[in-house]
């Protein structure tokens, strides 16, 4: 087992998103990895532990649902520390709607999360991109999504983009998508990523002096993944 380490962001420094999924695969076998997700700051990575917020359809006679609205639900999800947390909302069916834009997701700012998850679609690109945090979706939206769906429950594991997410799961995100790893296991994910990039590293060095000729042949196998 990979040493702990006290900063879980300094186990995951100078790693990318590919290789922590390869990690993923090695150290537990479900799916872990998010893909087609876009960004108002694409040269932005995400990382941090996940709070969540499960989406459904919308219906008028949820009394409760309706009555906290966004902003409730959000302080539920945050409570105390919401420092550097990663704001998880999966799509209730509908990843097309809209969950939030500039104004609402200004209290992930106020409240200096990391950043958001969602597979579905955020609303004001450019207001958010004059935020601090990172924001990662399904796409920009311009309809307002709170007539078709709405928050529903907070920290409870969702599903998004076909990946169970659970309070406490590590989020990473860059602009090749997003992994979830387990708390527990973030220490030997992020090592067996560094030993992944190690090897890559190895066999680019001997691409780069293989011959040609032998490989045509079989004489010289390529180790390439």
């Amino acid at each position: 087992m990979a040493e702990q380490n006290s900063d879980p962001s300094a186990l995951v420094e100078g790693l990318a998103c590919a290789s922590l999924v390869d990690a993923m695969g090695r150290v537990h076998g479900h799916r872990a990895h998010i893909l087609s997700l876009v960004s108002p700051t694409p040269g932005r990575s995400l990382f941090g532990p996940a709070v969540t917020i499960a989406y459904l359809p919308a219906r008028d006679d949820f009394t409760e649902t309706n009555q906290l609205g966004f902003g409730g639900w959000f302080y539920r999800a945050v409570g105390d520390a919401p420092r550097g947390r990663v704001l998880v909302l999966s799509s209730g069916g509908y990843p097309d709607a809209s969950h939030g834009g500039g104004t609402k997701l200004s209290r992930v700012q106020t409240n200096g999360l990391a950043g958001v998850l969602t597979d579905s679609r955020l609303r004001d690109f450019g207001e958010l991109a004059s935020y601090d945090f990172a924001a990662w979706c399904a796409g920009e939206a311009t309809h307002w999504g709170g007539d078709t769906v709405t928050p529903s429950a907070a920290n409870v594991p969702v599903e998004v983009g076909g990946v169970r997410v659970t309070p406490g799961d590590y989020i990473y995100a860059d602009s090749s998508g997003a992994v979830v790893i387990p708390a527990h296991s973030l220490p030997d994910v992020a090592a067996e990523a560094r030993r992944i990039d190690a090897d890559d590293r190895a066999d680019l060095s001997q691409i780069r002096t293989e011959d040609p000729r032998r490989m045509r042949t079989g004489d010289q196998r390529a180790t390439e993944k």
